[in-house]
Order: C-alpha cells, then sequence, then structure tokens
C-alpha cells in the first residue's frame, strides 16, 4: 500500500486539472449561498443549499457531510449541520467540498454574524491568529521542507499567543482522490514535501462555548513554493454590518 499511497501524493497536471475544477465548483457554490447567511437561518438549510448549489454546478456525489457550524457548535473540530438558528455574534464554520472527475476539493471559511454583544474583540483576535497561521505555514510549504515543519510554523504561533491548547488537530492533509489521503501534516509527520503534492493547510482555534475558527486552503506543492489553489478571501467577513 505505501508504494502506491506515495505515487498518488504527487499529482500529474490532469489531476491538479480535476482538483481545480472541484475547487471552482466548491467556491463558487459557497458565493451564491453565502447572502443566505444571517441570524435566525438553520445550520442545515445552508449545508442543503450549498449541496444543492455545488450539485447544480456540476458536481458529483459530494466527497463528505458538509459542516456548518454556529455558536457553540463551531467550537468542536467535527461537528456537522443541526437544526440550530444562527444568531447576532456566531461564529459560523463552514466546511465544505466538491468532487470533478473523482477528485475532491476541502476548504473551510468562518464567518462572524454582526450583532452579538459578547467577547466580539475576542472572536476578531481568535480569528486574526488563524489567519496569520494559515499564511505563514503556506509560506513555509516548499519542495523538500518538512511537514512537521510546516505544522510547527502555524502551531508555534498559535502557541505563542496563548491558545495551544485549544488547536488540538494536525495541520492539513492531502487531497486527491480521497478527500483525506497521504501525506499528514501533524507534529508527528516523517514526510517531507514533493513538487505535486495537493496539500489542505487548516490551522484552527476552537474554545468552548465561545466558539471556533478554521480557515482552510488548499496548496500544490509546485517546483520552488506552493501555489494556494482557493482563491476565496481569508479576511474576517462580519455579516450583515
Amino acid at each position: 500500500g505505501d508504494a502506491l499511497e506515495r505515487m498518488r501524493e504527487l499529482k500529474d497536471e490532469d489531476e491538479l486539472a480535476l482538483i481545480k475544477d472541484a475547487v471552482r465548483i466548491a467556491e463558487e457554490a459557497f458565493l451564491h449561498i453565502k447572502p443566505h447567511i444571517r441570524a435566525g437561518r438553520t445550520e442545515r438549510s445552508i449545508a442543503l443549499r450549498l449541496e444543492r448549489m455545488m450539485k447544480e454546478l456540476g458536481s458529483a456525489a459530494l466527497p463528505f457531510e458538509i459542516i456548518v457550524a454556529s455558536g457553540p457548535n463551531s467550537s468542536k473540530p467535527h461537528a456537522g449541520a443541526f437544526g440550530r438558528k444562527f444568531r447576532p455574534g456566531d461564529l459560523v464554520t463552514i466546511d465544505w467540498g466538491a468532487q470533478s472527475g473523482g477528485y475532491c476539493s476541502d476548504m473551510t471559511r468562518t464567518l462572524l454574524l454582526s450583532g452579538g454583544s459578547s467577547d466580539m474583540a475576542k472572536k476578531k483576535r481568535i480569528y486574526s491568529l488563524v489567519k496569520r497561521a494559515n499564511s505563514k505555514a503556506i509560506k513555509h510549504l516548499a519542495p523538500g521542507v518538512r511537514l512537521r515543519a510546516v505544522d510547527l510554523q502555524a502551531r508555534a504561533l498559535i502557541s505563542g499567543a496563548g491558545y495551544g491548547e485549544y488547536f488540538g488537530h494536525g495541520l492539513g492533509h492531502g487531497v486527491g482522490l480521497d478527500v483525506h489521503e497521504a501525506p499528514r501534516l501533524s507534529p508527528r509527520a516523517r514526510r517531507t514535501a514533493r513538487t505535486g503534492m495537493v496539500v489542505t493547510i487548516e490551522p484552527g482555534i476552537y474554545v468552548p462555548h465561545l466558539g471556533g475558527v478554521r480557515i482552510e486552503d488548499m496548496a500544490f506543492v509546485g517546483r520552488v513554493k506552493a501555489d494556494v489553489l482557493t482563491h476565496l478571501p481569508v479576511e474576517l467577513e462580519i455579516i450583515g454590518s
């Protein structure tokens, strides 16, 4: 299995084109449904809308259940999409992906609903930390770099700000025919980045009761550096302000 796994880690031009198409479908769908995100809507209604839109735009079966996690639910890294209604001040984390020709995309954005009185400054601070961790890790990703060192770039930044205990998962994973495949990016990762790999970079901070922030991009390891395949903005978007 190991030899096949290593072969699958490196994507050729045709595979990369299908992955980019799966990214395009997912991003277009997200932009279509984003205006529907507001206080009073349910997590599930947004997940269903997003699923329908991706299929209309040409996605085959979705590679994984869409996560729409709001308020306290967003502090669980692998929530689902439930009947909870969005409230002012909620952090809303959406983790979704499409499929094109058998190849997957996987991305996450976190939005903030305006109007909440409590802890807005703290939520913005957490967002800014996750955004910086995401961009720092992507800048470090290049051929020949140890994947655990890429994880450490993000982890050290988050830990240095006092939130280390709230980032309880690996930084990312390979994406291809499966939405989670080799290589892994984590403190225990043994592999080195190689030209042709497609991986996620998805740091997160999850604070019980307050909520969570995750920003997940996909990156292709090029000949010299990583090219980000996802194009949605990473700036904090405050909905309804």
